[in-house]
């Protein structure tokens, strides 16, 4: 597997996280809990922004990665 590859299979990782934290926000009862899944998806939204990034200057680095 190549770096390019793993990176994105990992920003397609966050992505599923990211959905998984909303779900619970919305099904929990709690208040309190569910400002801290809003919170932790706030981080991972800045994350996922991050390594989006990094995919793009390993496209622009490395023309193979492009599409993958």
């Amino acid at each position: 597997m190549t770096v390019g590859s793993q990176v994105k299979q990992n920003l397609a990782s966050l992505k599923s996280i990211q959905a998984s934290l909303q779900g619970l926000a919305l099904k929990s009862v709690n208040e309190q809990s569910q400002q801290m899944y809003h919170e932790t998806m706030i981080v991972t939204e800045e994350i996922i922004d991050d390594i989006k990034k990094r995919v793009g200057e390993l496209e622009r680095e490395e023309p193979q990665y492009k599409g993958f």
